[in-house]
Parts: structure tokens; C-alpha cells; sequence
């Protein structure tokens, strides 16, 4: 999921249709309450077994011509596209052309002082491989765009250190997809974009799908969903008015872990595909939404591209989201009983939101669970304070108790007060924060718009 961008506000105006199934009224009016709140600005698409039961659009694709969103409209997926990263690497294998116990310095041997990563390792984020972000921030000519072959270049440069051995543990980063997207490309000789094109889009017909980077490469969209964030005055703005230097702006020549940019009605196709052999069999979807447990004994909840989580009520549930450049996005699918939540946002603000709860509510026809706020002493919620950090986001969170409760303070940004739910979970819920803790092993995961990130204390 390329790094989250922070930022807050805005929107209205609804267009599209549902059918009449009783529960479109219920997701119609939660969503809609979401935009009054200015926390929804995008398309929704619910399914039950490949059937629409709900789809609308609610505010704008273009805030200066005021442009409203449709069915058609086209959004960057950003971390949602590693699905389609890992298929590709799927049909390789399928083609003979690759194996999933490869080492990568077998197709990148610049890199071959990286010892025994393999392809899974870069499928799953077993590699240790720390994420290229926060390298380019500190040592990429940010005047210049950078390339996935620039990232082998850079890491060939400065070696970076693993953060653990292969399969030690499940760490989240975008260098594996990014590597998976070069590879794709030595593998098949044709661009990213291209074998997506020929093996994926086209024979789903996904025609309103594609890799596309608008400021690499530009071209002329139709019907494109620009993404917005809020700047330092709280206006509403693209990420490129912060200039060229801008990580959002000199990253866009890469691809792999990010750059897909689709429809909610092509995702769906996607949904479908899935459930058929036209492009995977049974023993290829066995491994993409398969879990596996890494040398820790933990189990690493991510398949090939895909989280994956199992729910007493809900079954077996693989999903992704993915916040970049102004989106957020996600696709969630619940293979038993073949439910489908397609949601894709151009707003990524701190008071934008994924009711990922309240949508399995309305799907299941349960009432919407409100959680209850409980009250902790001094004492406990001392337990939960210090300085945080993870060497793969460049900001450190201090958790500090104020006035008998939790504030939290990341650098260089304003300090805000959290509720304490139970299960060791405290929340913002203006910017849709949600911060897990484990007091035994002194971390806590941030989830905000679809995205984890794990913390540790210093």
C-alpha cells in the first residue's frame, strides 16, 4: 500500500443507481451519511454472488470543474493493484518461465549479495527487504523520476541492510512488488503495463483498466477521478501542487506495487475471474489466497497479493487496500459465501473513512454495532505511553496520557486526543484512526484508510 498520505475534508453530490434489494437503502444511507461528514468522496460497488445489490457514486471526480463521479469513472488503485502484480507472476510460472522458490538474483543479479530471497518472499513480505521509499527520500535527485530499474540501481549503490532474513517474519513493503514488477518485465520482454494488457485486462475484458502514470508518462483519460489531499490551510488540492520534489510526483515512474488504475465495474470482472479457471486453476488460487506461517511461528496473514483473514460469521475473507497520491481504495471478497465490497475513494484525507465494518453489517442483515467507549485509569493507560516508530514510515508516534487520557503525537503534526475501546484499541475517529496495542511485546498497528503499520516502542 504506497505510504498514506494525511490530510482532511470535503463533498457532496450523488449520482448513479441500486437496485432494490432491501439492504441498498441501509448501505445508501451510511454512505450518504459519510459524505455529509466529508468522509466518502468515490464509487461503492456491492455484490452477492456476482449479482450488483448496491452501486452509487457520491461526490466529485474533479473539484475545479466540479465534475461529478459515475460508474465509469477511472481511479489509481494504488495498493490494490499487487493483486495483479502477483498474477502476473502466477501466469509466469503457469508459462514455465518462472518458479516461485526462484531466488531473485536469478532475474536480478545486480542484487545478488541479497541471499536466499525467493519470488514467495516478495509475494508474500517475507524478504526483509526495507521499503525503497524512504531510501529515494533521502538519497534520490528528486529532479529526476525514478524507475523500478532505478531502484535495483540504488540498492546495488548504498546496500542497504535486510531488516531480517528471508521468511524470518511478515513486514509489509513495496520494494517486493516493485522487484515482482521488474521481473515480470525480464521474464515476459514486454513492459509492466503491456503483459497486464495482453494476460489479464484484455481477455477479462477490463476496458476501462490499465497502468497508467499520469506525470511519467501522461495521456488523455476520460472519465479519470483525479485524487486530492488537504495542504497545510485545510484547502483541498492535488498532490502535484506540492511540486516536483514531491514523493508522489518523482515516484510515478514505478510500478508493480501501485500505478493499476481500473473501475469498479472492471473489478468486478476481476471478482469473477477469480471464481473461474480462465486465468488460474484451483491449485494457483490454493497459493494466492493460502496463508503461511513464517520462522517466528507466526501466521502471515497475506497470500499472493491478497490479506487473508478468517471470520466466524463472515468465513474465509482475502482483501486489499491501498491509499496513494489522493486514493483510497479497497476490495474485499468473501470466497464461501461470495460477497463482494468494491470501494475506491479520490480523497484521501484525515477525515476520509473505509466503513468496512458497517458494510459486513448491512451484507449480513445484522444491525450495525456501535462500540462503547470504556474508561481506564492512570495507571492502565500509562502502560500504553512512549515513543514509537517503524523504520519503514518516516514519522515517529509519541503516546502520551494527558488529563486521564491518551493523546498521540506524530512528528511534526498536531497532537490529538484518543477514546480507549476495549481490546487494548484506541481511536480517532475524525480521521478514521484506529491504533491496536500489544502490551506484551511494546507495539501498537495504526490502521487508517485500509492500511497497517506496525509501531514499536524505542
Amino acid at each position: 500500500m504506497k505510504r498514506l498520505i494525511f490530510a482532511a475534508f470535503v463533498l457532496l453530490i450523488s449520482v448513479a443507481v441500486f437496485g432494490q434489494d432491501p439492504r441498498a437503502a441501509r448501505f445508501d444511507s451510511l454512505f450518504s451519511a459519510l459524505t455529509i461528514a466529508n468522509s466518502f468522496n468515490g464509487n461503492v460497488l456491492i455484490a452477492e454472488n456476482g449479482k450488483v445489490i448496491f452501486e452509487k457514486s457520491y461526490g466529485l471526480a474533479d473539484e475545479s470543474s466540479k465534475r461529478p463521479l459515475n460508474s465509469g469513472s477511472v481511479f489509481e488503485l494504488a495498493s490494490v493493484s499487487k493483486q495483479f502484480t502477483a498474477m502476473g507472476i502466477v501466469l509466469l510460472n503457469k508459462q514455465g518461465k518462472l518458479s516461485y522458490g526462484d531466488n531473485i538474483s536469478k532475474y536480478i543479479p545486480e542484487l545478488d549479495f541479497y541471499e536466499n530471497i525467493t519470488i514467495t518472499n516478495l509475494l508474500n513480505h517475507t524478504s526483509g527487504l526495507p521499503d525503497y521509499m524512504n531510501l529515494f527520500e533521502d538519497k534520490w535527485d528528486k529532479t529526476k523520476f525514478a524507475t523500478n530499474q532505478d531502484i535495483v540501481n540504488e540498492f546495488l549503490k548504498h546496500r542497504p541492510e535486510v531488516r531480517f532474513k528471508p521468511n524470518e517474519r511478515f513486514e509489509y513493503s513495496n520494494t517486493g512488488y516493485a522487484l515482482l514488477g521488474l521481473i515480470i518485465e525480464r521474464v515476459s520482454g514486454k513492459s509492466f503495463g503491456d503483459f497486464l494488457q495482453e494476460n489479464i485486462f484484455k481477455p477479462l475484458g477490463m476496458n476501462n483498466t490499465l497502468v497508467y502514470r499520469s506525470r511519467y508518462k501522461p495521456q488523455k483519460m476520460k472519465n479519470y477521478a483525479y485524487g486530492y489531499v488537504q495542504d497545510s490551510t485545510g484547502n483541498k488540492v492535488l498532490t502535484d501542487s506540492f511540486g516536483k520534489t514531491f514523493f508522489t510526483y518523482y515516484l510515478d515512474g514505478i510500478v508493480g506495487d501501485g500505478m493499476v488504475n481500473s473501475t469498479a465495474r472492471d473489478l468486478l470482472k476481476w471478482d469473477r475471474a477469480l471464481y473461474g479457471n480462465k486465468l488460474a486453476d484451483e491449485n494457483d488460487k490454493k497459493q494466492i489466497f493460502q496463508s503461511s506461517k513464517t520462522a517466528d511461528g507466526k501466521e502471515n496473514s497475506y497470500g499472493f497479493g491478497w490479506f487473508i483473514t478468517k471470520n466466524d460469521t463472515y468465513g474465509k475473507i482475502v482483501n486489499h487496500g491501498g491509499g496513494w497520491a489522493g486514493y483510497t481504495t479497497y476490495i474485499e471478497r468473501h470466497l464461501i459465501n461470495d460477497k463482494t465490497v468494491i470501494l475506491l475513494q479520490n480523497n484521501s484525507l484525515p477525515s476520509t473513512k473505509l466503513p468496512i465494518k458497517e458494510v459486513r453489517n448491512i451484507l449480513y442483515n445484522e444491525p450495525i454495532k456501535a462500540e462503547s467507549q470504556i474508561a481506564l485509569t492512570a495507571e492502565e493507560l500509562d502502560r500504553y505511553t512512549g515513543l514509537y516508530s517503524n523504520e519503514s514510515f518516516p514519522l515517529k508516534i509519541r503516546i502520551m496520557n494527558k488529563d486521564g487520557r491518551l493523546h498521540a503525537q506524530a512528528t511534526g503534526q498536531n497532537e490529538i486526543a484518543l477514546d480507549a475501546f476495549e481490546n487494548h484499541t484506541f481511536r480517532f475517529k475524525p480521521a478514521g484512526i484506529k491504533m491496536v496495542f500489544n502490551i506484551e511485546d511494546k507495539t501498537f498497528e495504526l490502521n487508517q484508510g485500509g492500511m497497517i503499520i506496525l509501531f514499536k516502542k524505542e
